[in-house]
Order: C-alpha cells, then structure tokens, then sequence
C-alpha cells in the first residue's frame, strides 16, 4: 500500500460530500474513479495531492512516495514556455539542473561541492533528464500537439491544449503514483490509444477520474463514489457491471423488504394504539403500550435509513427477472429524462447532403471528396483525427441550416441542408456568452433564441429532469457550473426546439456513466437524424450509422 484514504466527513456548505470514506491504492495499481456529476470525485484527488486540508479524517501517505497530478489552473506560469513549465514540475528536475548549470563556474577545488555535482550529474542521467526534450517532442507529436508550441509560451495554448501538456508531464514525471482527471475529454482515437497504451504499460500506480469506458476496460479495480462512500470493484469495467449487478439487486431487495417492514410497523403501531385505548384491564394495556413502543422504536430506526442510489447498466438490467426488474424501476436513481420525440415515421426525406466536399482555412483544405446523404432517421458518423475537419464540417452545416455564410474556405464541392430544418447543436464547449448568465437565464436565453416561449415554471421542470436542484441551482453562474452540469445544460439547449436533426459534437465528455447510457437509449429512439463526432467506442456501437472518415 502507499496510500491509505480514510476521510471521516468533508462537507460542502450544508451538503455531506462524504461520509467514511475509505480505500487503499497499491504500488502499479490502475485504479479508475467513477461516481455521478457532483459526488466529489475531483475534490478526492485535491485532498490526496494536500491542496484540500477542509475534511474530517487522515490520508496516508507511504514516507518517499512521489506524487504527481495534472494542475487545474495556470496563474503565474503564463509566460513559461511549454518546455520551462513541464521541465519545472518534473521531480527533482529544477534542483538538479540548478546544480548542473552553475556549480561547473563555482566549485573550484570545493570537494564538497564537487561530489555534489558528480551526484547530480548521474541522479540527472538515471532521470532520462538529458534526452527530456527529444522525449516531449515525441510526446507532443503522439498527442498531435504541434512540436514547436513546446517552445512557445504557455498562455498561446487552448484549454484543450493545456490538457494534454498536463497530460504529458504526469506521464513524464514517472512518479510513484499519477492522478489524473478526464484524460480523454477532448482526444481524439489515436490520441486516447496512445494514452491507454501508456496506462497499461505504466510501472508507477495510475489513478484516473473518468467515465470513458474504453479506459475503464483497462483498469484493475474500480472505485465508484456514491452515497458519500467509496465502493471498491476488483478488476475492469465489465467485471464492475457483473459484480455491480449482483450488489445492487442484493440492496434493492433488502431496501424494498425493509419499505414492507416499515408499512407492516406502521400498521402495527397504529394497532396496537387502538387496542390499548379500547381495553380496560391495566394488564392489558401494559401490553399493548409495550408492544406500541416496541414497534415504534424499530419502525423509527428504519424510518432514518436514507435510500441508497441504485443503479444497472441497461444490458445487466435487461437481464433481471420480473420481480426484481420491478422493485429496481420502483427504487433506482434518478436519471436525467430527455424529451426526445419517438414516433415512429416513414418519412424518407433528405436532409444534409455533401457532394465532393473540400473544406479549410486560408489557401490550403482540411480535407477533400467528402461525400454523404442523411435523411430523416438515420446516422452518420463523422470519423478522423483532431484538426482533420469534423467540426469545421458541422459548423458549415449548422451555417447552411441558418442561411449563413459558412465560416471556413469551400474549396470545392457543396453541402445542402433541407430549408428551415430545426436542428439541435450540442457544441464541446459551451458559448463564452452564456458563462456569465446564471443556469435560469441562459435556459431562458437559449428558448427566446429560438422564438420559443419559456416560463419560469417550465425552466424549473426542466431543471428537475436533467437533476438540477431548481431553487438554488438555478442561480448559478454557468461559468461555476461543474463540466458534467454544464453538458447537461448543453442537451436542454440542444432539445429546445424539438429539433429533426441533432449535431453532436464529443457528447460524451464529462457525462456520467448513467447519463451517457440514457443519452444512447434517447438517440437510439428518435426518430430524428444524428450526425455525430464521437471518439468513444461503446457510444459510436450504440448509436451506430454509416462513418465517413474526415481526412487522411
């Protein structure tokens, strides 16, 4: 073991984040970190690092266990180059080059000194620390970051892009054990293969937040926050769903034999009130008061018992008997509800069609001959590297559905879009412009958008679906909103106008795992067509459709 997590309590304001909250992380282990939006599995990895001390309980670390993880802010490193930066928080770099770079002019005859100097030098070849660079420019190209930006300032790179750079440095720092926070949100197929590549080779303990399930099926064990608990499974994702199942019909059952319990007990107490009143012998009424209490007390112990968040992925589910499927439907957790129309139609309508597209910037194209139809119903997946094309592809049809200039160089070809079609756009970021409003305000501005009309009632409605609390929640500023609240914003805009074509840019990225699943059953019902970029294996298996590849 080289850490041991026992946190007795660590609240947030009035809410209880968690509560005994325990698990161990052993030396090499791959351990993946899953829980709904909002559970505290970010506010855990602060806690091991020491940047959160507010919490009840002790972590422990193993004495020389090197710790490294991704940085969420940037301030005061602005104007480091890439290279300074990741140089500067690999271990023991900056102390080692110091001594490097100036005791050669300093130490003369000083044998102190000179040892000093013979041990840094081999300390700084054991690192790999002389080939750092030749390294990172092999790491930069595997992730498709361009090569010279590790010589450019940190502030010229994008969110996206400081996501990889913080990647590169964990995996770089070859630490004891690594934290890491969505790795795959944004990387695309040959990007997250590399990085799973990474994980199951790594020497170092690896400790990943993340719904991605092809990641999830590389992992030894699983620890899943819920409840304010953390919940181990040994092995991968599909021996979580097996062993999860199992556990969950277990607690179903004893949860709905204790809801009986409390209905008999209720009976009961009333009962044996009714008894003690009608009699008149002191006996009797001894009795039945005895009895009273005695059943009030137990019905009272039960009363307290929260109910647990029970939930099966859809195939295990599909599996359960009759009984059991309804006592889950009576119990499980609250998911979020997307109001998706389903009605079956015979419609053959054509709705986007490219002919021999060519689509870029300035004087060269992103790609060339691109060639699809989609009608009313149907899928289409657009396939291909990061900068290959496919979201300057659908912005251009998001453009034509608007009767807009499309934003990039039309090279050759053309692409049609159905006139007036109403379309739902489900962007990889949300707009600046609304990072300011609060949650209330932007749903509202997102329907005026449209010339739909919205009140405050309906904003709350749908606030509750998709798991918001309406009251407080609703004045929050986007811009706090956690990554998985804000794409769960990003689907009520989207379905604003009950739309007939859907464009879904990465939807997946910072969904839960619950959420992502209820999204697939959404879209594989609707009757609607989806045109959808998605680098996640098991979501492109759901929703299927034809693919065309975007680019070389």
């Amino acid at each position: 073991m080289i850490v041991s997590v026992d946190i007795t309590e660590k609240s947030f304001g009035s809410k209880l984040l968690y509560d005994n909250l325990r698990f161990d992380i052993q030396p090499n282990e791959k351990l993946g970190i899953i829980g709904r939006n909002g559970t505290g599995k970010s506010t855990l990895l602060h806690i091991i690092t020491g940047e959160d001390k507010d919490f009840q309980g002790e972590i422990a670390i193993k004495r020389g266990t090197v710790v490294v993880s991704s940085r969420q802010e940037h301030h005061g490193h602005e104007e480091k180059t890439v290279l300074e930066y990741i140089q500067g928080d690999l271990p023991e770099f900056s102390h080692l080059h110091h001594v490097l770079s100036t005791y050669p002019t300093t130490m003369g005859e000083d044998s102190r000194k000179q040892q000093r100097y013979s041990d840094a030098l081999e300390r700084f070849s054991q690192l790999g620390y002389f080939q750092i660079e030749d390294e990172l420019e092999q790491a930069f190209t595997a992730y498709q970051l361009p090569v010279e930006k590790l010589y450019g300032q940190l502030k010229t790179l994008s969110g996206g892009q400081k996501r990889m750079v913080e990647l590169i440095k964990v995996q770089r720092s070859k630490g004891d054990l690594a934290l890491i926070d969505e790795p795959t949100n944004h990387m695309d197929y040959i990007a997250k293969r590399e990085f799973i590549k990474w994980l199951s080779a790594a020497s170092e303990a690896v400790v990943v937040i993340t719904h991605d399930r092809d990641v999830l099926a590389e992992v030894d064990k699983i620890i899943e926050i819920r409840d304010g608990r953390a919940y181990s499974f040994r092995g991968n994702y599909t021996q979580y769903l097996r062993t999860n199942k199992g556990q969950v019909t277990s607690q179903v059952n004893e949860y709905d034999l204790a809801q009986r319990r409390i209905q008999n007990l209720t009976a009961d107490v009333i009962r044996f009130r009714r008894l003690k009143e009608k009699s008149r012998d002191p006996g009797t009424i001894k009795r039945f008061k005895s009895q009273e209490e005695k059943a009030a007390a137990e019905l009272a112990k039960l009363s307290q018992t929260e109910k647990p968040s029970f939930w099966i992925d859809r195939e295990s589910a599909g599996d359960l008997d009759l009984k059991m499927t309804a006592a889950y439907e009576k119990y499980k957790a609250k998911n979020i509800r997307l109001n998706t129309k389903n009605a079956a139609t015979s419609s053959s309508r054509l709705l986007v069609q490219a002919h021999n597209l060519s689509l870029g910037y300035g004087e060269k194209p992103l790609f060339d001959g691109v060639q699809f139809a989609v009608h009313e119903g149907e899928r289409l997946r657009l396939h291909g590297r990061n900068g290959a094309g496919k979201t300057t592809l659908v912005n251009a049809i998001l453009a034509r559905s608007q009767d807009q200039p499309i934003p990039s160089t039309v090279f050759a070809g053309t692409v049609a879009v159905e006139h007036e079609l109403p379309l739902g756009f489900y962007e990889q970021e949300i707009d600046a412009r609304y990072l300011a409003m609060t949650l209330h305000d932007a749903i509202e501005t997102s329907y005026l958008e449209k010339d739909l009309q919205i009140s405050d009632q309906k904003i709350k409605q749908l606030l509750g679906e998709y798991l918001f609390e309406p009251v407080t929640d609703g004045q929050m500023p986007v811009g706090q909103l956690s990554g998985g609240q804000k794409a769960r914003l990003q689907i009520i805009r989207m379905l604003a106008n009950n739309p007939l074509l859907l464009l879904l840019d990465e939807p997946t990225n910072h969904l839960d795992l619950p959420s992502i699943e209820e999204l697939e059953n959404a879209l594989t019902s609707y009757h609607g067509a989806v045109i959808y970029i998605s680098h996640d294996s098991f979501f492109a298996k759901h929703v299927g459709g034809e693919t065309v590849t975007i680019g070389a």
